[in-house]
């Protein structure tokens, strides 16, 4: 019993097969002692008629009367028995007794030629039975014995078969016991593993199963470590994200606030809450995208795929960002979308996809050498594929750094050729495109003006 007085799994097991054994083997104990008592009984009785039919054999008739041809020490050889009392008697059809014990009788008249019962006679309980005879001289014969050794057969029989079944029933559950001990020792090594873990470590449990439940169970609580693992990193990493994307916004806005407090013309203050206000909308953007980030790294484990209408999400994002792209002046526009693409992904990351591209494509794509800044979102259908792709015409960047973008907050040399830093809009899209199992891939735009981001999603049938 264990300290929640819940008892433990190995006492309820061996209470799941021991009880039912127990029942089974009582009720089959008790049918096996009846078909003996049965059979026993049989066999007695049938002993007991031919001791009366033995009598009957030496009634005659003698001078007009009915005798017994046998003397008193002959009836005693002939119904001799060592361990019970017998008695008997011999009655006419008109109840006068011939030999034997007056009074021996059974009840009631029958006309078959032996009959057997239970009597009480002299005191004792006793088994009967009545032979009779026809003929000219009709006569019943009555032999009677006590059942003193009818019920110490029946205790010895009993006896005999419960003590041996009884100590194999207890030597069966005493294997039981230790073979369900010893096949549920794995959990108990799991459970003390897990009592001695501390809470930061997440490292694989080992436990030498003896069964696939067990093995599987460990396996389970292993994948559970994993999957914490993961989230305690992503967790961490979040932190160190959002310690180290911060710092530089955060500073350059401290720097602009002083160098506002130090100047004494309205007009310049207004230029630095101007720049202060740039400066939070970018570091709004910043947390936005690591709290994205992080949402991407703890929706790995439950993510589901199925059919998405990449056509319509397409044309969706391409309308919400309609406005802001004729507000700076880029010709947003969308090819391929015409026929439906429906592809394996998930709703919601294909839209924080589209998000991130486009933001990217407006803020950072914009060439004001440009005769006209253009953004083109497209669809194209090759094979088993969906390829998504988002292109604009400004200065684009060296194939070397390209790679880098997908680096999170990937600023410095590349950040300044962007004009703004490259933050962690295509970090979100390589992470979520990652989940999605759709491959992402960076390329110059045509004539080498631009650049490009392409996505391959599996086509759905």
């Amino acid at each position: 019993m264990s300290a929640t007085g819940r008892p433990s799994l190995a006492s309820r097991l061996l209470r799941h097969v021991m009880v039912p054994l127990a029942l089974t083997w009582m009720f089959g104990t008790a049918v096996a002692l009846g078909i003996a008592q049965f059979f026993t009984q049989k066999a007695l009785d049938r002993s007991l008629l031919d001791n009366a039919q033995l009598v009957a054999t030496h009634v005659r008739r003698q001078g007009g009367e009915l005798t017994l041809g046998l003397t008193p020490r002959e009836v005693d050889t002939v119904l001799y028995d060592p361990t019970e009392s017998v008695f008997f008697s011999v009655i006419q059809a008109n109840g006068k007794v011939v030999a034997g014990r007056a009074g021996l009788l059974l009840s009631g008249a029958s006309e078959s030629p032996y009959r057997f019962e239970d009597i009480d006679f002299d005191g004792q309980h006793m088994r009967a039975v009545a032979v009779h005879r026809d003929g000219p001289d009709q006569f019943d014969v009555v032999v009677a014995e006590t059942t003193v050794g009818r019920v110490d057969l029946l205790r010895r029989l009993l006896a005999w078969s419960l003590a041996p079944q009884m100590a194999l029933l207890v030597l069966l559950a005493w294997w039981l016991r230790r073979a369900i001990r010893s096949d549920l020792e794995p959990l108990a090594q799991l459970q003390q593993a897990l009592n001695r873990r501390d809470a930061t470590d997440l490292a694989p449990v080992r436990v030498e199963a003896t069964s696939s439940d067990v093995d599987r169970l460990a396996g389970a609580t292993n994948s559970l470590f994993d999957r914490l693992a993961r989230s305690v990193q992503a967790q961490r990493e979040f932190a160190g994200n959002v310690a180290h994307e911060l710092r530089t916004p955060l500073a350059g806005i401290r720097a602009l606030a002083d160098y506002g407090l130090a100047q004494r013309n309205p007009q310049a203050w207004r230029d630095q809450h101007e720049l202060i206000a740039a400066s939070e909308a970018r570091a709004s953007r910043l947390v936005d995208q690591l709290l994205d980030l992080a949402l991407a790294h703890e929706a790995e484990a439950g993510i589901r795929l199925g059919p998405v209408n990449l056509d319509e999400l397409v044309h969706d994002a391409v309308l919400r960002f309609l406005p802001r792209a004729d507000a700076a002046g880029v010709d947003l526009g969308a090819r391929g979308i015409e026929t439906p693409a429906r592809v394996v992904a998930d709703a919601t990351l294909v839209e924080g996809i589209l998000n991130n591209l486009l933001d990217n494509a407006l803020r950072y794509g914009v060439d004001n050498r440009s005769e006209q800044p253009a953004v083109t979102v497209g669809l194209e259908r090759q094979a088993d594929l969906v390829v998504l792709s988002v292109q604009d015409n400004g200065s684009g960047l060296p194939g070397e750094m390209q790679a880098r973008l997908m680096e999170r907050g990937a600023q410095g040399e590349t950040g300044q050729l962007l004009g703004q830093g490259a933050g962690l809009g295509l970090a979100l899209v390589s992470q979520y495109a990652r989940l999605m199992q759709a491959t992402v891939s960076l390329g110059g735009g045509p004539g080498g003006r631009g650049w490009v981001c392409t996505i391959a999603f599996a086509a759905s049938a």
